[in-house]
């Protein structure tokens, strides 16, 4: 227990430049996480998240076998698993059931690439659980490239995707594309969601998406500040998941959910409270 709060050691452990670059991700992750959580929520893809994650894990597990940088091959899992469920789930009676098929054959096949891997121990750990010195600055340059481009895409079509995501029946009436910005919006968050591997890890990645977002749901309707808040939560959790995580050494993923859980209980909390006393 005092090696889990050890702030001397957790003090000079923030001097490392591995460190700093590994804040600046979960800086960038949060920032996604925030932004792209409440339209998760509301779109009821939390499920869909989670068979992302297994299939970014699996193309970062391919990456491993194969010697190749583990965040391309998680990148191209993601990608491909969210074109993957937007294609074969064309109704929503069968989203469920498309994604929990693609989800156990992706894991199975990770398993296996990752048995056949020879290499150290601590590689295929950290796929699943996050570790912090899966980051440096020079991998920042492809989680920043991305994150500004789903950013980006998501800025061109939030209006229309929001209007859909509320109101579906009403918006395709009205003419928006509902099935091309679904199959948009599932990259998005594939790519968004393979970012996180390196960092979180693609077991609990969906602490990071999905949490944080459920949490600020919880307190507001208002689509504007649910992203805010989201994003302050997913900023709190990603970075102080990875600063409580250097002392002891633990895999990230731990802290972060650990924190976000915590987050999303007070809002609870806080939602229950409003029902209860008239205002």
């Amino acid at each position: 227990m005092d090696k889990l709060f050890d702030f001397e050691l957790t003090a000079q452990l923030l001097r490392l430049d591995f460190v700093w670059a590994a804040l600046l991700a979960a800086a960038v992750l949060g920032l996604l996480a925030g932004v792209l959580g409440p339209l998760i929520v509301s779109r009821n893809m939390a499920f869909s998240v989670h068979g992302t994650s297994e299939l970014a894990f699996t193309g970062g597990a391919a990456a491993l076998l194969l010697g190749w940088d583990i965040g391309n091959g998680a990148l191209a899992g993601a990608i491909v698993a969210a074109l993957v469920l937007g294609l074969l789930s064309r109704r929503s009676s069968e989203y469920d059931s498309v994604i929990g098929v693609v989800l156990a054959f992706g894991l199975g096949l990770g398993v296996l690439m990752l048995w056949l891997y020879k290499g150290r121990a601590s590689n295929k750990f950290g796929l699943l659980t996050g570790q912090i010195v899966g980051q440096d600055f020079a991998s920042l340059a492809l989680l920043v490239g991305c994150a500004v481009g789903v950013l980006g895409v998501l800025a061109v079509i939030y209006r229309p995707l929001l209007f859909a995501s509320v109101d579906p029946e009403v918006a395709r009436a009205r003419g928006v594309p509902t099935t091309a910005l679904a199959l948009v919006f599932a990259v998005l968050v594939g790519v968004a969601t393979a970012l996180g591997v390196r960092t979180v890890g693609s077991l609990l990645v969906l602490a990071l998406m999905v949490t944080p977002a459920a949490a600020a749901c919880r307190v507001t309707a208002s689509p504007v500040r649910a992203t805010l808040l989201a994003v302050v939560f997913a900023l709190v959790s990603a970075v102080g998941g990875i600063v409580l995580s250097l002392a002891p050494g633990a895999p990230v993923s731990a802290f972060v959910t650990a924190i976000s859980f915590l987050i999303y209980v007070v809002c609870w909390g806080i939602s229950r409270v409003r029902r209860t006393v008239p205002v």
